[in-house]
């Protein structure tokens, strides 16, 4: 058995406690003084932690003085080394490539940019903080005084790691695009990169524009996939280096999204995401001679989330999905990978446990530990002495215990399509009916989905006393290609109905006060909020638009999705090209129709969503004399990143809340906002 050196108490085991010992009142206490609203604006302290290959090492991105450091760690001493990044640069995403090197990239603030956008370059530093070097990008000339790289030269393209090489620990895989790859995109390079000196040799051009690879354990690129311009997957496969191409999949439709994932320990066998009649999901092996599929797993109910690999990261022995809460399915019940990870779930009832790296021989191993109600904790395992230590809190500013839980449901649309999200109760408010009730709709809004996780915006609303929904409509992730391709061509119809339907369940259910309801979300959950609010006049008493889409023509003719030919066929493919139907469901065409009040909240140097959305939709409401609520930040994108900025917004929002469903609102108005100055 595993031995922890700090006992966490399970929050249903506290829940238990406090009601035999009649204590109730506590949660009631802790609820009556939230949390500064500053603790919800934070960025998470820790993203990710991983081993290096010998054991002896961790590293992290690690938020410094307002920006992303990498910092690594002597687990013999536990003394670190931190790499700042210059100017306005910081750490994006590492990997270890050696039991002494790792390689990072960057992400860096760009025209006056509140959140860094990757550079594309790639760097790499020694555990002990030397021989810290650009490998690739265009500002290698650049490089500091002392460097004692020599063989490169700038390059004003992008690089992907594909593999860093296990048995290899002076080289990397990487693929490399032009930054201005042109309407059509560019078929990637594929290289092999000197960890040390950052020269590089070419292997081969990729067979498909915008490839993606997958290696098998030997680092061989074996697989090259991507959607074409016509958004049909296409999958390309060869025996080995210097093989020739094949293809052996394109998908009949848009919806098929069959791909390879991972090798197992042989290199003969490749699972892939397939498909299977009567499952709205499936994974399948794929043997490389035969060419045939056999189904290890499948779900009636939801998508997969990841394979967990075994702890030396050479096979597949199970899969994970969240039909509510996380759910992981063993495809080899007597692994020893399955066997700990079991033992690991016992020490953390009701909480997802994931195996994130492990040292190449799969004795000393990173462990994460996060559910709804904790942002994540990382562990390191040692199988070999039986022991487990705390390493990291991610947000240790948080307290699990006075978090609110996300508690999982299942419905039917209007129209019979199943439809799955969670209902958040504020902490000890479990029990009341009646509560003012904030629909938060995600964004995407395909393939993305909401999940049973910590959420800042949830939880920021709990704390206040608001329950939060939150439904997968169609469209959504998670829920199979059928379920996604269900919401194309449905803006503000069909998907629509689902969040409608899941918020009459609300009411129905008792849960929610029907004269106290608002609906909020950013991008396309701006939309939502928006079109709900024109669509369900009497249903919504508030609603919020962040960074959000009020006009769907104008996605035709601003913003980067239309700028390639595959973005171009994308939006032809969910949203339509009938011109009438897309002003129809316009919110911007149909402001009269809402009697909620409005918050708009925008950015002004949002490229996915510019901000003449929301200023139109300002103009709008003016021009029919309705008063509104204005946030707008100048140097901000598709979502605000400045932790301060993201504190302001969020005091607003809940005094608007506040204003409109909460307790003291009674048949109360809420006041418009002075208008930030653009």
């Amino acid at each position: 058995m595993l031995l922890r050196s700090n006992v966490l108490r399970p929050r249903f085991l506290v829940q238990s406690l406090m009601a035999v010992c009649g204590l109730a009142a506590v949660a009631q206490a802790q609820a009556a003084q939230p949390l500064p609203v500053a603790d919800f604006a934070k960025h998470l302290q820790y993203r990710t932690v991983k081993i290096s290959p010998d054991g002896n090492h961790i590293a992290t991105d690690s938020m410094i003085d307002g920006k992303r450091h990498l910092t690594m760690i002597d687990l013999a001493n536990s003394k670190g080394i931190n790499i700042r990044p210059r100017g306005d640069d910081e750490v994006d995403d590492f990997w270890w490539v050696g039991p002494n090197r790792v390689v990072y990239t960057l992400s860096t603030l760009d025209g006056g940019l509140e959140q860094p956008l990757g550079t594309g370059e790639l760097l790499a530093v020694d555990a002990d903080g030397s021989a810290n070097d650009i490998l690739f990008g265009r500002r290698v000339d650049g490089q500091e005084a002392g460097s004692h790289i020599k063989k490169k030269k700038s390059e004003l393209a992008s690089a992907t790691l594909i593999d860093t090489l296990r048995d290899d620990d002076e080289h990397v895989l990487i693929s490399t695009i032009p930054f201005d790859s042109g309407y059509e995109g560019a078929m990637p390079e594929v290289f092999k990169l000197d960890v040390k000196d950052g020269s590089k040799s070419k292997l081969f051009s990729a067979p498909l524009r915008n490839a993606r690879f997958l290696t098998d354990h030997k680092g061989v690129v074996r697989f090259a996939y991507a959607p074409g311009a016509d958004n049909f997957m296409r999958v390309m496969y060869r025996d080995g280096d210097g093989k020739n191409w094949e293809e052996v999949y394109k998908a009949k439709d848009r919806t098929g999204a069959e791909r390879p994932l991972a090798f197992d320990r042989t290199n003969e066998i490749v699972y892939w995401r397939c498909e299977k009649e009567g499952a709205v999901a499936a994974v399948c092996t794929w043997n490389v001679k035969e060419r045939t599929f056999k189904p290890v797993w499948s779900s009636k109910d939801v998508d997969l989330t990841d394979l967990v690999t075994s702890l030396d990261e050479q096979d597949v022995v199970a899969i994970t999905s969240m039909p509510g809460r996380a759910a992981v399915n063993p495809l080899d019940k007597n692994s020893d990978t399955i066997k700990t990870l079991i033992e690991l779930m016992k020490q953390f009832p009701g909480e997802q446990v994931t195996i994130t790296s492990c040292d190449k021989a799969g004795n000393r191993c990173i462990v994460k530990v996060a559910s709804d109600i904790n942002p994540a904790e990382f562990f390191l395992v040692d199988s070999k002495a039986k022991k487990m230590q705390p390493v990291l809190k991610s947000a240790p500013w948080i307290d699990p215990e006075k978090m609110a839980s996300k508690e999982p449901f299942a419905i039917k649309s209007r129209d019979g399509l199943p439809l799955h999200g969670y209902l958040t109760k504020p902490l000890g408010k479990e029990a009341e009916k009646n509560l003012p009730l904030v629909v938060y709709v995600h964004g995407g809004p395909y393939g993305i989905r909401d999940l049973w996780e910590y959420d800042p915006d949830v939880q920021l609303m709990a704390s206040r006393g608001y329950a939060v929904l939150q439904v997968n409509f169609r469209g959504s992730g998670g829920y199979g290609a059928s379920f996604e391709a269900a919401g194309y061509r449905e803006w503000g119809a069909k998907m629509q109905d689902d969040v409608t339907d899941a918020t009459k369940w609300a009411i129905e259910q008792g849960a929610a006060d029907p004269k106290r309801i608002c609906i909020y979300g950013a991008s396309y959950g701006g939309y939502a909020a928006l079109n709900g609010a024109v669509r369900e006049p009497d249903l919504y008493r508030c609603t919020i638009g962040y960074v959000g889409v009020y006009s769907l023509p104008l996605m035709f003719s601003r913003g980067d999705i239309q700028q390639s030919l595959y973005g171009e066929n994308y939006l032809k493919t969910v949203l339509g090209e009938d011109q009438t139907v897309l002003a129809q469901r316009s919110p911007v065409n149909y402001v009269d129709r809402i009697k909620a009040k409005i918050m708009i909240v925008a950015a002004g140097m949002d490229k996915r969503v510019p901000p003449v959305h929301s200023q139109d939709l300002r103009i709008a409401l003016e021009k029919k004399g309705i008063a509104h609520e204005w946030l707008y930040q100048r140097n901000e994108a598709h979502g605000y990143y400045d932790e301060k900025n993201r504190e302001d917004m969020y005091t607003k929002l809940v005094a608007f809340l506040d204003a409109n469903i909460g307790a003291n609102a009674g048949a109360a108005t809420a006041a418009p906002a002075a208008a930030k100055s653009e």
